[in-house]
């Protein structure tokens, strides 16, 4: 194998999974090594974590999908869930510790590289993979290459005041972010849950609040409903923007195809570019998009 093996991390807030993909190779099964928990609050055992994933491979870099943003200017990353990787020149840091050469992305970036070259989107040029996981996300191809974007945010849909106070008769939910009135905070299966708990006076779990919604229960199929006007509109009007012809759908919600058909459809009525066929698509790259999107990337990062 040589010098010709890629390492490979999809880094969350509670575990890392590992894998390994051969250089100069497509990159569309990725070998996995095992995962680990995170350490979050400890750097040093953060970076003895990878090192350990590299001990006895004989490797050309490190290519890392993480939940967190990496301005592409700087090399800081903004990373929530790692209390102990945020603020950091991150990548500079690990290439240190491992003497490789280290790239890092945004793991919604990731999984539209892997979408657009292995998955939903082969053969479109432009490509929106969005993520309707815990919260909202997104990432962007176009003509084959990655669109980052001022400060590393390209593609993040989930975020921006788009909600008015008041509208659809919703209180102002604050998100993460900092801000209210994002797509971030309603959008995902926690804000699904949000919304039900607006509605319905209760709390119910989102997996439970898709199969009393595929029951026909009254106050599920009105939160389904409500959850797919707020979204509709603001994504149609991005790809009424940004011309892309696919958008794969991952995360947890992905896993309800009748859910995505539903928001497809209503997707399709507010752009301009009108179409038969659908343009919001499960994923086609599971279960590991961040290891192959991560992969993807190294191809080009190390190809010099």
């Amino acid at each position: 194998m040589g010098d010709r093996m890629i390492l490979c991390f999809d880094i969350g807030g509670s575990r890392i999974k590992a894998g390994l993909a051969r250089f100069g190779d497509e990159f569309g099964a990725v070998q996995p090594l095992g995962d680990a928990p995170t350490p979050g609050g400890d750097f040093a055992a953060f970076l003895a974590v990878l090192a350990g994933f590299a001990q006895g491979q004989s490797l050309r870099g490190v290519a890392i999908s993480i939940a967190g943003v990496v301005d592409p200017r700087s090399g800081v990353i903004h990373v929530a869930n790692i209390p102990s990787a945020d603020g950091r020149i991150l990548a500079d840091e690990i290439a240190a510790a491992m003497g490789l050469p280290v790239i890092i992305l945004n793991d919604a970036d990731c999984f539209v590289l892997a979408e657009a070259r292995f998955g939903a989107g082969r053969g479109h040029d432009s490509v929106f993979g969005i993520i309707l996981g815990t919260g909202v996300g997104g990432g962007l191809v176009i003509g084959g290459q990655l669109v980052q974007g001022a400060g590393g945010f390209a593609g993040e849909w989930g975020h921006g005041p788009v909600l008015a106070p008041g509208a659809f008769g919703l209180p102002p939910f604050a998100c993460g972010c900092g801000m209210t009135g994002c797509l971030d905070a309603v959008g995902g299966a926690r804000g699904m849950e949000r919304l039900y708990l607006h509605l319905g006076g209760a709390e119910r779990p989102s997996t439970q609040i898709l199969a009393d919604w595929r029951a026909g229960e009254t106050v599920a199929t009105q939160v389904v409903a409500l959850w797919c006007d707020i979204l509709s509109g603001p994504l149609a009007m991005l790809l009424n923007v940004i011309g892309a012809s696919i958008v794969p759908v991952g995360g947890g919600l992905s896993n309800e195809p009748a859910l995505i058909d539903l928001l497809d459809k209503s997707v399709r009525q507010g752009m301009l570019h009108r179409r038969d066929a659908a343009i919001l698509v499960p994923a086609q790259c599971t279960p590991e998009p961040g290891l192959i999107g991560a992969a993807v990337a190294a191809q080009a990062r190390f190809a010099a």
